[in-house]
């Protein structure tokens, strides 16, 4: 890994602490309202990140290409957690470090979690693996 992307990942951990997204606290009361899942979707992938993060802008693509090629089986929602709409989310979830993605299946339940940037060709072999995408 160079040394560029370690102070990039670095730098996105220090800034999700800045924005409070690693407390402990238990937000059940608050989180935001829980989406259903549209039929026929088999997994809601979310990346939670920021625009400012330089992994997280390396996960766009990707994220495009999943939801151009399995848009109707997969549910692709991403949420910036350096922004008042996002930082929640970040709570919700728990993260730790962005971008961070968390896969649940079409029941809702968590099934996997990545951290970091996630190649295509990986991503797509858990969506096949635990998801049932086709």
């Amino acid at each position: 890994m160079q040394i560029t992307a370690k102070i990039s990942y670095a730098l996105c951990f220090i800034g999700l602490l800045l924005a409070g997204g690693c407390g402990g606290k238990d937000i059940s009361a608050e989180s935001p309202a829980s989406n259903a899942i549209p039929v026929g979707i088999k997994v809601v992938f979310i990346e939670i990140g920021s625009v400012n993060c330089v992994p997280c802008q390396m996960m766009q693509p990707v994220m495009k290409e999943i939801e151009q090629e399995y848009g109707n089986q997969v549910k692709v929602d991403y949420y910036d957690v350096w922004t008042p709409e996002g930082k929640p989310y970040g709570e919700k979830y728990n993260i730790r470090v962005i971008p961070t993605h968390v896969f649940l299946d079409a029941h809702g339940k968590e099934y996997f979690r990545h951290e970091g940037f996630f190649p295509k060709d990986e991503l797509v072999a858990i969506l096949k693996q635990k998801g049932g995408v086709k």
